[in-house]
């Protein structure tokens, strides 16, 4: 028996141990984990998740204008935020993938769909971490109950493959707890993650059950195991959020049925998670009034726009090298856009310390919010509130000009309907745009324009 060295990162292999993966760059990721002995020419080969060759046929290609998309069936989980996520719903005979921190609310959220699913479909819940009697209190707390929804206690993925062939769809928490009896490796290894992942994969495609999986991340919030694992499934979902707050965001970072860039807000209570239709009005709640280092930013999260609070803090420093720190936002994205706030705006805040937060635990990564960024902080740098009514929407360049954003008019109606009087707007290519209700555009070429369009 051959023994083999894998990367837990990126699934690397290596005849010896290395100190770093040559592959994805990590550090002391290398684990020992023997394989599996080679099989002889005699043996069958594993058969084909797609069906073909299990059915021992040969695959003949087709003409894709003879191919129907007919079997490709969508319904609803109940959840009309997770169904937004999942492209307008789950699809028959699909694997996904749903990836978190511990605690996040990954295994709470597939129990509650249960909810709904169970009406007309049966469910079997498969856990590797828990008891029978922990999932029935979990279920009796967020008010779960079905004679269709089925719970089995395993580990062992051929035991569970043997019970879901008779169901419409199969929840495995977690991945990282199964094994195959012909492995020879731990669960958890790289090669059992893959096995069993294929598996998974296998009873999707043949018998049209659909597979929800739950992965584990490390430490680094990448979801562990193989990078293999996100490629062989069809829809990687990744729970995000501060365990610690209420709120919680569901991103698909990978979909083959559908958009990538939509979100699903949920609200984290005692009787689990709650469906958030509104998430500029909960990112927005609380917000100080009348308060220096505060402006609004609308951003897209798919075709949605959502409102997000920038909060920025510039204070003399107390230090030699002045501090700058970014929350929620790119950290070289802040520091560039204070060092044109300095060199283009005219304020000199290259010797104070710069904090930069956005409120309710929202990731932005669009430029769209530069704009807002810049003012929250001549508005701390000068001690000067940008107003309760305003917000601002544009990319600032790096000789200080804005620059125009995409989907604008759907942004401005989300500013409008929430009440807000002004909005900033870049000069270039909104000369055709219209004011929405009452609400006053103001178009500004450069960052200093902007800054002096509110009186600083």
């Amino acid at each position: 028996m051959k023994t083999l060295f894998y990367c837990t990162q990126c699934g690397n292999e290596s005849s010896k141990w290395l100190g770093q993966c040559p592959a994805c760059k990590s550090w002391n990721t290398y684990d020992e984990a023997p394989t599996a002995p080679v099989a002889s020419k005699s043996k069958k080969a594993p058969a084909s998740p797609l069906g073909a060759v299990a059915r021992g046929e040969r695959a003949r290609p087709q003409a894709i204008s003879s191919l129907s998309t007919a079997d490709e069936i969508r319904f609803s989980t109940g959840m009309a935020e997770f169904d937004r996520v999942l492209g307008g719903g789950a699809v028959s005979g699909s694997l996904v993938l749903v990836g978190g921190e511990p605690g996040i609310g990954k295994s709470t959220l597939l129990l509650q769909v249960c909810q709904y699913l169970c009406r007309d479909k049966t469910v079997l819940y498969v856990s590797g971490e828990e008891s029978p009697r922990q999932i029935k209190l979990r279920a009796a707390r967020l008010g779960v109950s079905s004679d269709k929804l089925l719970v089995l206690a395993e580990t062992c993925l051929d035991d569970v493959l043997a019970e879901a062939v008779s169901t419409d769809i199969l929840i495995v928490d977690s991945i990282q707890t199964m094994h195959r009896r012909d492995a020879t490796s731990t669960p958890g290894s790289v090669s059992q993650v893959k096995d069993c992942t294929l598996a998974l994969m296998a009873l999707a495609k043949q018998e049209g059950v659909t597979v929800f999986v739950v992965g584990h991340v490390n430490k680094d919030g990448q979801i562990a195991g193989p990078k293999v694992l996100e490629h062989m499934v069809d829809c990687v979902l990744s729970f995000e959020g501060d365990r610690h707050l209420s709120y919680r965001i569901v991103r698909a970072t990978k979909n083959r049925f559908g958009s990538t860039n939509e979100i699903g807000v949920f609200d984290m209570g005692a009787q689990g998670l709650i469906e958030v239709p509104n998430p500029s009005e909960m990112l927005l709640a609380g917000r100080p009034l009348r308060t220096p280092g505060c402006c609004v930013a609308c951003v897209m999260e798919g075709s949605r726009p959502l409102l997000a609070e920038i909060q920025a803090l510039v204070t003399p420093t107390a230090y030699g090298n002045p501090r700058r720190m970014a929350a929620g936002i790119d950290y070289n994205r802040a520091v560039l856009l204070m060092a044109v706030l300095e060199k283009r705006g005219g304020l000199a805040i290259a010797s104070a310390d710069a904090y930069v937060n956005v409120v309710g635990g929202l990731e932005i990564d669009e430029p769209a919010a530069d704009l807002a960024i810049v003012l929250a902080l001549a508005s701390s740098a000068r001690d000067l509130p940008v107003g309760d009514s305003v917000a601002a929407v544009g990319e600032v360049g790096l000789a200080g000009e804005l620059r125009m954003v995409s989907n604008l008019p759907a942004r401005l109606a989300e500013v409008a309907r929430l009440g807000f009087e002004r909005c900033l707007v870049p000069w270039q290519g909104t000369a055709a745009l219209k004011p929405i209700g009452n609400m006053q555009l103001t178009r500004v070429k450069t960052v200093r324009d902007a800054i002096a369009a509110l009186g600083g």
